[in-house]
């Protein structure tokens, strides 16, 4: 029977902002992808993009751009971002893709037919920046325990899915599978912060915006982001389609990866939800830590991020790659620093793996030409080194089954490292001496050949360029020799081994140099809250008048959007904006208002707006529409 694998990251929210530690996450599902494909699995690796919801409707809005025309130009940075870091992921789904969204609608459907979803009233907060609703007693400092940022009070019908009915369910689930939360803290906050002290109904559709998937018997809403973002694990698959056959094939999952940040959502609801549909669930969710720099996570708003390209682009891909699962422990959070990673590179990669391989292939193109004789002999400390190779692939056998990917890359420069003493015990300069010993000699070299070449297959699912460099300078070039069944035993290289000496593949770096060039690097400054810092000659690009509102009236289907016809001046404008619920009409007519008349015009709901509106936040939480007190004209500049 074929060995099937399949392996999730979370769907990223489309940022020009993502930063090494989301790497992390999609390197470790790409590491662990290739080491099952290389086991013989048929594996599958899914990951993608998160569309829809409120905050994505306001950054548009914010960037003069309809909510897909802004998500298509970022999806594609994150794409080569991606391919930047040599990772192969096998499906790219987008929430905006039709097929999604049509699944997305079946299930809501579906869950309401049964009774797991139902229509009330939603009253409560919301993070719109995390897409997350919260409960008064959830709150850290009254503000959102994910972000940190304030949240909104909202009250809006909603329709509510039924989280509480399967509790017990999840729980006894999670105590008859204590592999299914790993790792093990994660499993213990799920039941003792969230499980037993009680679920409550989930709020599972929004009416106050309208960029997500609409609930197909109920228009005035969509169905809330999370709900939408989850099921991408069974739509990319065809869930629910004629041409269902991948689901048949790869459900349930063998792994969601995930930050730790939203274990829950990936722990409680979406188990819940696959409950209410009949599926199975996921074998495991595994909630990694984060890479964090001065004590606290990545975040723009602190302006700490690190973006991978420079770095693989300055010292190679896989450098990057291999900092990132050699580091930190996967589970646990990990400082990072870029001395840490200089350290690295000199140290692992250019000491240990990159001397041995110029020694050993120096040696061979020395003193036999490049090509070794097939009379060889062997002789003291041979077992040891082979009995660390075998031990090596046996023990990385053992840590990736349980993402371990850290104590596998430990495992592997322990072999490494035993190679490289191996030089020094048997002192193949020494015998080069003494002619009747080349068959001893020519014995040493082909054992570092062959270590060498089992070394390029145990790090090749880390590393995605050495591992065919490495065999091209031993002369490893059979495709079976790449495999990982040729690893089991220690001799599978040819005993003529033809090297061909190469340039080193991790040269040694001048580590106070390199950091030199980073402490002189302008660092990206933080986000102030709201806005980042402009210039007094930004400011000056913006043009603000004061209009007078001559006619207004709601947007047909929708509730929140008003559309005013606003004399500037000498000219007459259409304006769209989202004050319908603070606003009547009637009460905008004949209201002087603050318009940003130079704003790139943007279609809303079919409708060309030319300006757009200025309102502070009011006390209800609502606009507030800034007016002038003291009878500006219209047309009036303000400066």
């Amino acid at each position: 029977m074929e060995k099937t694998f399949y392996i999730t990251t979370p769907i990223y929210y489309p940022s020009d902002k993502l930063h090494i530690g989301h790497s992390y996450t999609t390197v470790a599902a790409d590491s662990l992808a290739r080491y099952m494909r290389l086991r013989g699995y048929d594996c599958r690796f899914l990951t993608g993009t998160d569309e829809h919801g409120q905050k994505i409707e306001r950054v548009a809005a914010e960037n003069g751009k309809p909510p897909k025309e802004y998500v298509d130009g970022i999806v594609e940075w994150i794409k080569e971002l991606w391919s930047a870091l040599d990772i192969e992921y096998d499906d790219f789904i987008r929430t905006t893709d039709r097929k999604h969204m049509e699944c997305v609608q079946k299930i809501f459907r579906r869950l309401y037919e049964q009774g797991d979803i139902y229509k009330g009233k939603y009253e409560g907060l919301y993070c719109a920046p995390c897409e997350t609703f919260f409960t008064e007693r959830q709150l850290k400092d009254g503000k959102c325990p994910d972000c940190g940022r304030a949240v909104e009070p909202v009250s809006e019908e909603a329709y509510f899915f039924r989280l509480s009915k399967y509790q017990g369910a999840i729980i006894k689930h999670i105590e008859e599978n204590p592999e299914f939360i790993q790792p093990q803290s994660r499993q213990n906050e799920m039941l003792n912060n969230f499980l037993r002290p009680g679920l409550e109904d989930l709020c599972v559709s929004r009416t106050s915006f309208k960029w997500g998937v609409p609930v197909d018997f109920d228009p005035g809403h969509v169905v809330y982001v999370w709900i939408d973002a989850l099921s991408n694990y069974v739509t990319a698959l065809n869930y629910l389609t004629e041409e269902d056959a991948l689901f048949k094939k790869y459900w349930p999952a063998d792994i969601h990866l995930v930050g730790k940040e939203i274990v829950r959502f990936h722990a409680i609801i979406w188990p819940a939800l696959l409950m209410a549909l009949g599926l199975p669930l996921p074998k495991q969710v595994f909630g990694h830590g984060w890479l964090i720099i001065d004590g606290g996570k990545m975040s723009k708003s602190k302006g700490n991020v690190i973006d991978p390209r420079p770095l693989a682009e300055r010292y190679g891909i896989d450098a990057v790659r291999y900092f990132l699962m050699r580091e930190v422990p996967f589970g646990q959070d990990g400082n990072f620093t870029h001395e840490a990673l200089l350290n690295r590179i000199n140290a692992d990669l250019a000491n240990d793996l990159g001397n041995l391989l110029s020694r050993a292939v120096g040696m061979i193109d020395k003193y036999f030409g490049g090509v070794l004789p097939s009379e060889q002999e062997s002789g003291e400390f041979d077992g040891e080194l082979i009995k660390t190779a075998e031990g090596a692939v046996s023990a990385v056998e053992d840590f990736m089954g349980r993402l371990l990917f850290s104590d596998a890359l430990t495992e592997i420069w322990a072999f490494i490292r035993r190679a490289n003493k191996y030089v020094d015990e048997t002192r193949p300069w020494v015998l080069a001496k003494s002619p009747e010993k080349s068959a001893r000699l020519a014995g040493v070299l082909y054992n570092l050949a062959e270590s060498l070449r089992i070394i390029a297959v145990l790090v090749s699912p880390f590393m995605t360029r050495c591992p065919s460099e490495i065999r091209r300078q031993i002369g490893a070039s059979a495709p079976a020799l790449a495999e990982w069944g040729s690893v089991e035993k220690f001799g599978a290289l040819p005993r003529d081994v033809r090297a061909a000496k190469g340039e080193p593949i991790f040269p040694r770096l001048d580590i106070a140099e390199e950091l030199k060039r980073y402490q002189d690097a302008p660092a990206e400054a933080p986000e102030t809250p709201g806005k980042p810092e402009i210039s007094l000659d930004d400011f000056s690009k913006i043009e603000l008048k004061i209009g007078e509102v001559l006619a207004c009236e709601k947007v047909e289907g929708t509730d929140k959007l008003l559309k005013s016809q606003i004399k500037i001046g000498d000219e007459v404008r259409t304006i769209v904006s989202g004050i319908a619920k603070s606003y009547s009409p009637e009460e905008m007519l004949g209201k002087k208002v603050t318009v940003v008349t130079n704003l790139k015009p943007v279609k809303l709901r079919g409708i060309l707006s030319q300006g757009m509106l200025l309102a502070a936040e009011g006390a209800d939480g609502g606009p507030s529409l800034l007016t002038p007190d003291r009878g500006a004209g219209s047309g009036a500049v303000i400066s």
